[in-house]
């Protein structure tokens, strides 16, 4: 989302960091560019600057300036800036320690709020709550009703739904809770292409019969400065605790994400970075703060790679590095592992140096790791496990069983040769294992 931004910052810390020496002046000249990046980005004029005050502030004291690498200095203090400016610190869901606990999710319509219910309900599942349910509580729209049926059932999430009035659907969905002894309740609320009161009534009634632990916003980030507007009109009139970012994986231009803190003062809580159900994120000021300044965001990255790898066979993948026995077999479920992650720009953001490149620059986008995938998948058993057998014609039956030509046969395995050699030496060296001894593939 942030990948323009982050390429005009980049230009202008490249410059201060070329200076031996920083002056007011090279200050001065720099904040303006940063200005101009954050005016393009969407971000609100008053927070543009509020922030630049305060980094200029900071940018031009005495341990700055006098320090032996000032650009660096400088850049220190803009992503502490903008870890401050997007909340400072996680800002947990809230729940009830007596069950259960009511989560309201409110917006417009087409924010992707019914999507979004069914994207926390999978999130609370992952968190350790069982007993769940989704509450389909706009009575105006079955489309609605509709939806968030299917994505229920497709996330194994029971859903409750009646036609009629909003007191009596909530009175039903509360005794049906009961009944289930629901954990959580997440109430899918009505919404309207724009805000009025008789939204505003509906969204009051339920909350004063719910009595909610949490009245989260769900707000389209690729809709700018609206988002932020909207944001503020329900809060005037529900006192939301929280807001749902969607849609982060987007072409937004990021001014949502930095202005909804500074302007509403509520804490951005979650985002969405995708379609699948498994696509919400807890949001962290700062790793936000470190991707935009294409610092990458090795945690997250981690997360997800101790979601999608079995421990026990990482562990024995990392034995059979160590005994020079990692074969084309291993090889096919390292790259099921990686598409796993989410998609390969995502991904790569998240690698510090890797943010500026594009998935074209590194020719791994999504169809290529499939190619690579079906190259190996056309192979036998016993071919996967001794490449050394795979002379040309053996090639060619490979290239015409997965539809591709011979020279991407051959470049596979010139790959997988030179992807053993590199991580024999990682893992000689002691550097083949992250925090969970998990490993990442390489492409050379």
């Amino acid at each position: 989302m942030f990948d323009r931004l982050t390429a005009r910052l980049e230009t202008v810390f490249r410059r201060l960091r070329g200076y031996g020496k920083l002056t007011e002046d090279n200050i001065a000249e720099a904040l303006r560019e940063v200005r101009m990046a954050l005016l393009e980005a969407d971000v609100h004029f008053r927070v543009v600057k509020d922030f630049l005050e305060q980094v200029r502030k900071e940018a031009i004291g005495k341990e700055v300036l006098e320090s032996l690498s000032p650009g660096q200095m400088v850049i220190k203090v803009v992503y502490q800036r903008l870890v401050a400016l997007l909340g400072g610190t996680e800002s947990k869901l809230q729940l009830r320690s007596a069950p259960p606990s009511s989560i309201m999710l409110v917006g417009l319509q087409g924010s992707g709020k019914t999507t979004t219910a069914a994207k926390l309900a999978l999130f609370l599942r992952r968190q350790g709550k069982k007993d769940i349910l989704l509450v389909a509580a706009d009575p105006r729209r079955p489309a609605a009703r509709e939806q968030l049926r299917i994505l229920g059932k497709q996330g194994g999430v029971p859903v409750f739904e009646q036609e009629g009035e909003v007191p009596e659907l909530v009175e039903a969905a509360l005794s049906w809770a009961r009944f289930r002894s629901a954990e959580v309740i997440i109430w899918d609320t009505g919404g309207r292409l724009h805000i009025d009161a008789g939204l505003m009534d509906e969204l009051k009634l339920i909350k004063e019969a719910v009595n909610p632990s949490e009245i989260l916003m769900v707000a389209d980030a690729m809709t700018g400065q609206d988002a932020v507007k909207s944001v503020s009109a329900f809060d005037r009139e529900l006192d939301l605790s929280g807001v749902i970012l969607t849609k982060l994986d987007g072409d937004a231009k990021g001014g949502a994400a930095l202005s909804v803190r500074a302007i509403t003062g509520k804490p951005i809580k979650l985002v969405g970075v995708g379609e699948k159900l498994e696509a919400l994120e807890v949001f962290h000021p700062d790793r936000m703060a470190s991707r935009i300044l294409g610092m990458g965001d090795v945690l997250t990255l981690i997360e997800k790679a101790e979601e999608a790898f079995d421990r026990k066979r990482a562990a024995e993948l990392e034995r059979k590095l160590r005994s020079d026995s990692f074969t084309l077999e291993d090889f096919r479920e390292q790259l099921h592992s990686l598409r796993s992650l989410g998609p390969l720009d995502q991904v790569m953001g998240m690698i510090p140096g890797f943010s500026r490149l594009s998935s074209s620059d590194l020719d791994m986008d999504g169809r290529q790791l499939k190619r690579m995938q079906a190259i190996i998948d056309s192979m036998t058993r016993e071919e996967r496990l001794n490449y050394h057998i795979i002379n040309g014609s053996r090639r060619r039956r490979i290239a015409e069983g997965s539809g591709t030509s011979v020279p991407e046969v051959n470049r596979l395995l010139k790959s997988f040769v030179q992807m053993q050699k590199a991580l024999r030496q990682l893992t000689k060296s002691g550097k083949g294992t992250g925090r969970s001894g998990l490993h990442l593939p390489f492409f050379p």
